[in-house]
């Protein structure tokens, strides 16, 4: 790969996301670090694993991520440049280049609009193609992530659940991103559903070149999907490195702590 293709696509330097809590006095409320002075970025393809037990800041990391929240301080870096301080066009081509796909996909799809209309939504929002175009396009996103043209005509209620997280994945895929970022995309699956939606997410990582970011509570199914694994306790990432230095030689309490703890909920 060349330089450029090695080039994070988001960069995130001393993060810090602090929210007040309720209680504390009024002069002196009480503060809850989220995240705290993390520094983690993602190119394209390669996947990092976030992992950590709720509570830890990843879901707040990852909102960040994706542009749905502000750093309390620290920079977002969009292709080396300040994310921040972008314009409106600047703001549409991030939507484009990251996309998200959420734990729910019961709750993260519209339950009164077709699988083809949830799928061309983001198309008309962005101005890209006609009907025609936009329609050819569902076709062609149900076929990679292993559905019948037939499922367009559905609504979410009417597919299983693994069918409606693939057509989550789907809809974040549709304007061709270079980097997903998978918040707990497999925790409200049946097992063997599981596997399936992994198996696909490494699939399309390595046909589309994409860069990955997958955030989960199951050490295990990190290390099955992820080339690098951040470990987060928290609000601080407290090690990180390939999925074979965070499984052999863990250098962590925490991160011992989590392989000792968390049989495979994979069992593949």
């Amino acid at each position: 790969m060349s330089n450029a293709s090695n080039a994070p696509v988001v960069e995130l330097r001393d993060i810090h996301v602090h929210h007040k809590a309720r209680g504390g006095k009024l002069f002196k409320p009480n503060i809850v670090k989220a995240v705290n002075g993390v520094n983690f970025s993602v190119s394209r393809g390669e996947t990092v694993g976030i992992v950590g037990e709720s509570g830890c800041g990843k879901s707040t990391l990852a909102s960040v991520l994706v542009g749905l929240q502000d750093p309390t301080s620290g920079s977002v870096l969009f292709r080396g440049k300040d994310a921040a301080k972008r314009n409106a066009a600047g703001r549409k081509e991030f939507g484009r280049s990251v996309a998200v796909v959420f734990q729910d996909p019961s709750t993260a799809l519209n339950p009164r609009m077709s699988i083809h209309d949830i799928l061309t939504d983001p198309l008309k929002v962005h101005g890209i193609g006609n009907a025609a175009t936009r329609s050819a396009k569902v076709t062609e996103l149900l076929s990679v992530v292993g559905l019948p043209a037939s499922a367009a005509s559905a609504t979410p209620s009417q597919v299983s659940g693994g069918q409606r997280q693939r057509v989550a994945i789907a809809r974040a895929l549709a304007l061709d991103p270079d980097i997903i970022v998978a918040d707990e995309p497999t925790s409200a699956l049946d097992v063997s559903v599981r596997a399936q939606v992994l198996n696909l997410l490494t699939d399309l990582k390595a046909k589309l070149n994409l860069g990955m970011v997958f955030i989960s509570h199951d050490i295990q199914t990190v290390r099955y999907i992820s080339d690098r694994i951040c470990v987060m306790n928290a609000g601080k990432i407290v090690e990180q490195g390939t999925a074979a230095q965070i499984f052999d030689a863990p250098t962590n309490d925490y991160t011992r702590t989590l392989l000792g703890a968390a049989p495979s909920l994979l069992q593949l």
